[in-house]
């Protein structure tokens, strides 16, 4: 059986578009946009929302269990190539990915892009999104599973686990991209939920507030 390692390795060079510098030549004018991957941040969540979503109602439109499991397999696949090749790179700058070296070990690679220059082209808007889709469809997927569990609705649970699966493969992976392969995955997750805490709380603090009306009013000729 091939042993599988873990490392944070150096960008690579031979990438034919190198990782990090997609956006090198981008438009200035874009970064003054709310969004600058609008169609990225979509599908980013529209696969993993339609996931969900049919399997919730698929009872409402089919009787037949085949049915509804492919349709799910098929979101749920379609999500996870999305998020691991596509919305990582291109909303945070993160990579995981695997290869078989000569010798017939698996390394587990974690890349990150940590640079300022690129740091300043991540869009805030984009990346929250990013991690808010990244951590609470796997929090949905637990509550399926503990229902199919105690609802004894074994085929179902099958369907589940296997989105548990899935969803869980790409937390881990752009967890351990984001915090390193040497850092606990406990205190990496505890740090993260209070880094996202403190942003929001300081944001919520920071907004300006709506202008007020004026209240110099010019005087009408008085006697």
């Amino acid at each position: 059986m091939a042993s599988a390692t873990v490392r944070n390795v150096p960008l690579l060079d031979d990438d034919t578009i190198p990782f990090g510098e997609e956006d090198e030549m981008r438009d200035p004018s874009t970064a003054a946009k709310k969004y600058t991957h609008p169609y990225v941040t979509f599908f980013h969540l529209f696969f993993r929302g339609a996931s969900i979503v049919i399997y919730m109602f698929c009872g409402w439109f089919s009787d037949s269990f085949i049915t509804s499991f492919v349709f799910v397999v098929l979101f749920l696949s379609a999500d996870f190539w999305t998020v691991k090749n596509i919305s990582g790179r291109l909303l945070v700058g993160l990579r995981w990915w695997n290869y078989v070296d000569d010798d017939g070990k698996s390394h587990w690679v974690f890349e990150s892009k940590n640079s300022p220059s690129y740091q300043s082209r991540v869009n805030k808007h984009e990346q929250r999104i990013f991690w808010l889709g990244l951590i609470l469809c796997p929090f949905f997927w637990g509550l399926f599973f503990l229902m199919a569990l105690f609802g004894l609705k074994f085929k179902w649970l099958l369907l589940v686990m296997i989105a548990i699966a899935l969803n869980a493969a790409n937390l881990y992976g752009y967890v351990k991209c984001n915090y390193g392969a040497n850092k606990d995955l406990n205190s990496a997750a505890t740090d993260f939920m209070k880094t996202q805490l403190f942003k929001n709380a300081f944001d919520i603090m920071t907004k300006p507030n709506a202008a007020a009306p004026p209240t110099n009013v010019r005087p009408t000729g008085v006697v």
